[in-house]
């Protein structure tokens, strides 16, 4: 069946396995994740987005994939839209219908997406999830949490859905906000880590390709060993710290600057931002189009 990429031509009136409000770089890297381990048909999968040429290109990459302007009706919803638009492509997607939700939505808290819900269709089963960008790489961090109507069974299915972007882990609710700061941000903390060393490195004399290539290297070698063996980081760090060397005199400068300090209180920030995000509940006025924005 080919692609489409208008709101209502070559819509099934069948529900589709898995849809997803947004086609986003996360929500194409999960609908990837999911056509690569044949887990779904891509022809009963389909995709809400609002921007045009998105839709286009999205078409383009995936022959047989539904990518339409409204929702459609669906077994599996998977949000993707930005925080502030969830209410919107959410009370959008209850009126085609649907039977479960899966968001990861930073901020919005499975009560308020049930709260959304509700007045259509009652008690959802809804698992709210917060991966990190390095899912795009199918090397992601995601965090899984259930709502109050969601089921052992529905977190197993969406940790099916999620896990061909990497790693998986079950925890409750309550430290969704701790996640988004630690992993879901982290990235970015590690870019700027890796901005610095770049920068560093060709005031040291360095061609800037040089340092790029070593710094990458450096954090993917670093990653491995922290994630494949058996020792923590600080055995790791210690392990390459030796008395009186280089990364001794280095380390001691970022101890004096107080380096887990300012990581304490970025990742406090960070939760902090998290918990005011939680902008989903029936009273919050919607976006201007927002249904099925393309951004995370």
């Amino acid at each position: 069946m080919a692609s489409t990429t208008s709101s209502d031509a070559g819509v099934s009136s069948a529900p589709y396995a898995v849809e997803f409000l947004g086609g986003g770089r996360m929500g194409e890297a999960l609908l990837a994740g999911l056509l690569a381990g044949g887990h779904v048909a891509v022809t009963d999968l389909a995709v809400v987005e609002r921007d045009a040429p998105r839709r286009a290109a999205l078409a383009a990459r995936h022959p047989g994939l539904h990518v339409v302007e409204h929702p459609v009706a669906a077994r599996l919803v998977v949000v993707c839209t930005k925080p502030g638009d969830v209410p919107a492509a959410l009370s959008a997607a209850a009126s085609a219908g649907l039977e479960r939700v899966v968001s990861i939505a930073a901020g919005v808290t499975t009560t308020s997406i049930e709260a959304v819900l509700a007045p259509t269709l009652g008690a959802v089963p809804v698992v709210r999830a917060m991966p990190n960008t390095p899912a795009l790489v199918g090397a992601g961090a995601t965090a899984i949490a259930t709502g109050s109507h969601a089921s052992d069974v529905d977190l197993d299915d969406a940790e099916s859905l999620l896990s061909p972007a990497g790693l998986v882990i079950r925890v409750d609710e309550s430290l969704m906000d701790a996640v988004t700061a630690v992993s879901g941000s982290g990235p970015a903390y590690v870019f700027l880590l890796a901005e610095a060393m770049i920068d560093a490195g060709t005031a040291a004399g360095l061609s800037r390709p040089d340092a790029e290539a070593l710094v990458g290297q450096t954090l993917l070698g670093a990653a491995r060993l922290l994630c494949e063996q058996d020792d923590d980081a600080a055995s790791l760090r210690a392990a390459v710290t030796s008395p009186g060397g280089t990364t001794e005199a280095a380390i001691a400068v970022l101890e004096d600057r107080d380096l887990r300090g300012s990581m304490a209180a970025a990742i406090d920030a960070a939760v902090r931002r998290a918990a005011e995000l939680d902008v989903a509940s029936p009273s919050s006025p919607p976006a201007a189009g927002s249904v099925a924005a393309g951004g995370e």
